[in-house]
């Protein structure tokens, strides 16, 4: 079995999502660019509209009720990398991916919840003059990735 793919994994979703079509659109670049697995917390989800390649029956989809629930069910070794503008954040150009971890995105009316900002190994934001689509920011933040191999 290859080693990099038992030691390497990711997975993507959004807390709170406020449209149906951002979390398309995200779903779909997660399929195209690799993810383990995509996810939903809370209760604004609804059934995708443009998911045109079918991307929830492509790769596993899981959704949690509350962030408490997300966060007890993290894989076991995984980090959990918040994508927030926030003092803390390191820049995405030099953020060193870790092999092992999960990307949560925030609704863009909302962020993250400062409870999960509390929770993440890692925050990351882009150099930008405004905050933009989750879509967008979780699909540059998975090329990024596939730029910049994971750490050991």
């Amino acid at each position: 079995m290859n080693d990099n793919f038992v030691n390497e994994y990711f997975g993507i979703g959004i807390l709170n999502g406020k449209t149906p079509e951002n979390l398309g659109v995200l779903w779909r670049s997660a399929q195209n660019l690799g993810a383990s697995f995509i996810f939903t917390i809370g209760n604004r989800y609804a059934k995708q509209a443009c998911d045109t390649h079918n991307a929830v029956n492509a790769i596993p989809y899981f959704h949690y009720e509350t962030f408490e629930d997300f966060f007890k069910n993290l894989p076991k070794g995984a980090r959990l990398v918040g994508v927030e503008l926030d003092e803390r954040a390191t820049d995405l150009e030099t953020f060193e991916h870790p092999r092992r971890c999960v990307y949560l995105l925030g609704a863009e009316d909302n962020g993250l919840s400062k409870a999960a900002i509390e929770k993440c190994h890692f925050l990351v934001k882009f150099k930008s003059h405004y905050s933009l689509n989750v879509s967008v920011a979780g699909s540059i933040v998975l090329y990024d990735r596939g730029l910049n191999k994971p750490r050991s």
